[in-house]
């Protein structure tokens, strides 16, 4: 008898929690701060969105972060190559080979920051320096020391340049020594060159270098 007063209880109350009406919910005030909120994380989502100018300022940020790193980055490593070489052995050429009229130690790196001078002068939609030459950079710097301040001052105005990118007010001119044309070349193009370039003296300087019996301070424990 218990056990079926039990269960009648519980079917009334399923019928009651199933079939009956259910008085509807007060209704709830919308929380303005929260809506608020909202609204304005879509207003900036909407001018990060592809196309619009904080998108491409944003990118350009990107840009300049990235390349200014890449470029301290082969800056330490080839100044540090250079200035481990004795300055009595900046005439050094490789003799024992195929090496006939090849650049001497020093050549190469007035020619590297020779070629950095240009490329970061056209990026900056300047005129090439005078005292950079075919490529070989100014007769007048000679010594270590000279040669030293003229790399760090390439470095320098390659820094320049990637400063400008994302700057519509600054030109970008083609460089005669760049196989980018008028119409082809942009300012991260010719400053990419100019960092593919010296890596390539970079691997040549190390070769040098491990002639002269130093290792290359990138090389060093």
């Amino acid at each position: 008898m218990l056990k079926m007063k039990c269960i009648t209880v519980l079917a009334a109350w399923f019928i009651a929690a199933n079939f009956l009406p259910v008085a509807p919910a007060a209704p709830q005030k919308p929380d303005t701060k929260v809506i608020t909120a909202k609204i304005a994380d879509t207003k900036i989502a909407d001018t990060r969105a592809p196309g619009t100018k904080d998108a491409e300022s944003l990118d350009a940020e990107r840009e300049r972060r990235a390349m200014q790193f890449l470029l301290k980055l082969a800056e330490k490593e080839i100044t540090s190559a250079v200035d481990a070489m004795p300055a009595d052995k900046f005439g050094f050429a490789p003799t024992d080979g195929e090496f006939k009229g090849v650049r001497t130690f020093g050549q190469t790196v007035k020619h590297l920051s020779a070629t950095n001078y240009i490329l970061a002068a056209a990026a900056l939609g300047e005129q090439p320096p005078p005292d950079a030459g075919d490529e070989l950079g100014p007769e007048t710097v000679r010594t270590k020391a000279e040669i030293l301040n003229y790399l760090h001052g390439s470095f320098a105005h390659l820094s320049k340049a990637i400063d400008a990118i994302g700057q519509a007010n600054v030109p970008v001119n083609p460089s005669p020594i760049s196989p980018m044309k008028k119409g082809e070349v942009t300012r991260s193009a010719l400053i990419m060159e100019s960092l593919i370039h010296a890596y390539d003296h970079y691997g040549q300087m190390v070769e040098y270098l491990r002639m002269n019996g130093v290792v290359p301070p990138s090389s060093r424990p």
